[in-house]
C-alpha cells in the first residue's frame, strides 16, 4: 500500500520555501503525438505546483500500442512520480524508457515503469531513501518519519520487482545514496542496456560494475 499524506499541500509549500522556489505552471513533461507517442520528462517532478495530474491524464488518453518515455530528471516529489509510474505500468502499450541523462531520486523508480529501460552512455542513475521537510510536535514528526520510511519501502519494492534481490538489500543501497554509471545501472539490473556513444559494444562490465554486482550478490546471500 502506498501512503499519501493528508498534508501534502503543506509539504509542497515547505519544500518550495526551503529551496527558494517560486510557484509557476510550467509542466515537468511534454508529449509528442505520433504513431509512437513520445513523453519527455525533463527537470523537477512536481514541487512547482505541478503534480502528476496532467501526466496521468495524458497517458490514460493515449491510444497507442507503444510509447517512448525520455527521462532527464533529478527527481522530485515521490508521490507524483508514484502516480506517473502507476499510469505507465497500467497502460496496455509497450513502454520504452530512455534515460537521456540523469534519472535521480524519484526519476530512478519512475524509469522502472518501462518494459525496457535504455540508458545513454554517460547517463547516471541515483537512488536514495525518500526525504521530507516537516514541522510539528514530537508525535507528528514521528508519524511523518514512519510514513517516509514506509514510502522508502514502497520504492525499494519497485527496484526489487525489476532487478531482484530483497527490499532490505535495496534499502541499504538507498540509505547509502548510491550512484550508478550507465554500465553499473545495467549490471545492477536497473536498466537493460547502454545505448549511444562509441562504447556500446564492450567486452563486459567494467571493474566498478563488477564490484557493485558482487556487493548486491553478497548482501542478498547474507540475507538469505
Amino acid at each position: 500500500m502506498r501512503h499519501l499524506p493528508s498534508n501534502l499541500a503543506a509539504l509542497r509549500a515547505s519544500w518550495r520555501a526551503v529551496n527558494g522556489v517560486a510557484n509557476h505552471d510550467t509542466p515537468c513533461f511534454t508529449v509528442t503525438n505520433a504513431a509512437v507517442p513520445k513523453l519527455t520528462v525533463f527537470g523537477m517532478i512536481g514541487g512547482l505546483d505541478n503534480d502528476a495530474t496532467d501526466f496521468v491524464r495524458t497517458v490514460h488518453a493515449l491510444d497507442a500500442k507503444a510509447m517512448d518515455v525520455h527521462i532527464n530528471s533529478p527527481g522530485g516529489f515521490a508521490w507524483d512520480a508514484m502516480a506517473m509510474y502507476e499510469a505507465l505500468r497500467s497502460h496496455p502499450a509497450k513502454v520504452a524508457v530512455k534515460i537521456d541523462g540523469l534519472a535521480g531520486s524519484a526519476a530512478s523508480f519512475l524509469a522502472q515503469a518501462g518494459d525496457t529501460v535504455d540508458i545513454m552512455t554517460g547517463g547516471r542513475m541515483m537512488i536514495h531513501d525518500a526525504a521530507v521537510v516537516a514541522e510539528g510536535n514530537p508525535a507528528e514528526l514521528r508519524e511523518i518519519a514512519d510514513m517516509v520510511d514506509m514510502l522508502s519501502d514502497d520504492i525499494a519494492d519497485i527496484y526489487t520487482a525489476r532487478a531482484g534481490g530483497s527490499r532490505a538489500t535495496w534499502r541499504k543501497a538507498m540509505t547509502a545514496t548510491t550512484w550508478y554509471s550507465a554500465a553499473e545501472a545495467v549490471a545492477a539490473k536497473l536498466a537493460d542496456r547502454v545505448t549511444g556513444g562509441r562504447d556500446t559494444k564492450t567486452s563486459g562490465p567494467d571493474n566498478r560494475s563488477r564490484l557493485i554486482t558482487a556487493r548486491v550478490r553478497a548482501l542478498t546471500t547474507r540475507e538469505g
